[in-house]
């Protein structure tokens, strides 16, 4: 029976097709597809064969393609992400570096994007497989170049993409006025002089997406054999789905096709193993502080680890240490160092009383979904903006990387233990984000099915993809309204002036006449 019925379910199931990013973006996607495989579908994710975390898989396929690097260079590419921000350059170096990483990044992912898409025998392999959709991480945009290419309605999943780009290419609102921009660290209540900065970001933004998709651009024309812009392959998506919700986002215009699914690596807590139920127990009254950087920082300049240990021995809590570097030689008793741990699981305990983090949407939503307040220290990317968003909120507190000390770290960790306020405010954040009609997983499966079934969202695609700029603006409407208006002016004046005249005219000649008898 239970043989008849799994063969029943792939019958009725449908087929995928994935193009995951790596790092920390693969976490979360992996649940969905996972989900997707419990429900009957049959998953073919397509990866590099040097990658950071995305490994082989029991429940889905996974094909390889070859690319023109090694994974000891994977290794340490990712390595010196987080090691680089430590690093405090003058700001013309820091610009400088900014455009080398940027061009670095670029190059090393669009090549392995050109060996995918000309890989002749895989690309006859998905062409032959005949899916229902394709589901994609975007920001890097070889996945919408194969979609195009196959003809096959796909779905986004995603934090977001650089300079804006995911709510231009789906014609959404987006004004400077209270929708702060990436980079920006501003709450959506900003002064007159963020709104000015707001603005000039938001008007240069399209020069860094010129320059990070420029290759990609350049590819997609030549694999497509036309002229074609990033804008236009990304305007193809069907469903968008979010990777935050309002809970944590700032209330702002969204498109039908645009779903929010914030929190959805928020699992259910599972029970602790032996090591770590032993730790927690042990900290008696004062509980425990989680501490993690992320999946891809896991050593730290020793320098700022001494800062870090001396700060960490302040608190009377034990604090268990993500880390895998050189053992500061100032560590204190209460410090618990461990290459992982689960850290989802650990701040669903009642005894954890704070969470330092660098400010990743994943840890920042389990501190959410927890209710656990939060030391954020910000290293890269939209971590700046994350940041902001939970102290704007009031649920923790947010340290500079480069310029913290070790009295300023200890001031924040008390300050979000101690003051009864931090606690309340998170609280409040999860309470908000757990009181929901649909667990953002089930939502996330539930669109991804739909695309499935439907061969897509037309239905959600507004008309405004239709309109040239000047019909968006209504600039068209506008100058037949004006000229409709001058035009009406101008006649008005003209019969104005000829009844003037005229009536001037009869006047003159009725008072000559009288002239005369007078003589």
């Amino acid at each position: 029976l239970i043989l008849f019925l799994s063969f029943w379910s792939l019958a009725e199931g449908g087929k995928l097709l994935v193009v995951p990013q790596d790092g920390s973006h693969w976490l979360s996607m992996r649940v969905v597809l996972e989900k997707l495989w419990e429900r009957g579908h049959e998953i073919v994710a397509v990866v590099p064969d040097a990658t950071l975390l995305m490994k082989s898989s029991q429940s889905f396929s996974i094909k390889t393609y070859s690319v023109p690097y090694t994974q000891e260079f994977v290794d340490r590419f990712y390595h010196s992400i987080g090691q680089k921000s430590f690093d405090n350059p003058p700001f013309l170096e820091k610009i400088t570096v900014l455009l080398s990483n940027i061009s670095e990044v670029t190059s090393m992912f669009s090549s392995a994007c050109r060996h995918l898409i000309y890989d002749e025998e895989l690309m006859k392999y998905l062409q032959d497989s005949k899916f229902d959709a394709i589901m994609m991480d975007p920001v890097l945009p070889c996945g919408p170049i194969i979609a195009e290419s196959l003809s096959l309605p796909s779905v986004y999943f995603m934090r977001g993409l650089p300079c804006s780009l995911d709510y231009k290419a789906t014609q959404c609102p987006n004004p400077f006025s209270y929708v702060p921009r990436t980079f920006m660290s501003s709450s959506d209540h900003m002064t007159f002089t963020e709104r000015v900065k707001n603005f000039l970001i938001g008007l240069s933004e399209h020069l860094l997406c010129y320059v990070f998709y420029l290759k990609y651009e350049k590819l997609a024309s030549e694999f497509l054999h036309r002229e074609v812009t990033i804008l236009e392959l990304f305007s193809k998506a069907s469903i968008w789905l979010m990777r935050y919700d309002f809970v944590f986002e700032y209330p702002r215009p969204i498109m039908p096709n645009m779903v929010y699914i914030g929190g959805i690596n928020c699992e259910q807590k599972k029970p602790l193993s032996k090591e770590f139920e032993a730790i927690v127990n042990a900290s008696g009254e004062h509980g425990i502080v989680v501490f993690s950087l992320g999946s891809m920082v896991s050593e730290i300049p020793m320098k700022k680890a001494i800062e870090i240990a001396d700060a960490l021995g302040s608190v009377p809590q034990t604090v268990l240490w993500r880390y895998t570097g050189d053992v500061p030689p100032n560590l204190p008793k209460n410090v618990k160092l461990v290459k992982w741990l689960p850290q989802n699981d650990l701040l669903a305990h009642p005894k954890t009383r704070a969470f330092i983090t660098h400010g990743g949407s994943h840890g920042v939503y389990e501190g959410i979904c927890n209710a656990v307040p939060m030391v954020l220290m910000p290293l890269f990317g939209d971590q700046m903006d994350n940041a902001k968003r939970v102290e704007s909120r009031g649920a923790g507190l947010t340290l500079n990387i480069l310029e913290m000390t070790s009295k300023d770290i200890s001031t924040a960790l008390k300050a979000v233990i101690n003051n009864k306020k931090y606690k309340e405010n998170i609280q409040r954040l999860s309470d908000l984000h757990l009181d929901r009609p649909i667990h953002p997983l089930d939502l996330a499966v539930h669109w991804v099915e739909f695309v499935m079934r439907h061969k897509g969202a037309p239905h959600l695609r507004p008309a405004a993809h239709d309109l040239n700029w000047i019909q968006y603006h209504s600039l068209d409407v506008i100058a037949f309204l004006l000229a409709v208006v001058l035009l009406s002016l101008f006649i008005s004046l003209k019969c104005c002036l000829f009844c003037c005249r005229r009536c001037c005219c009869k006047k003159g000649r009725t008072r000559k006449p009288t002239k005369s008898k007078s003589h």
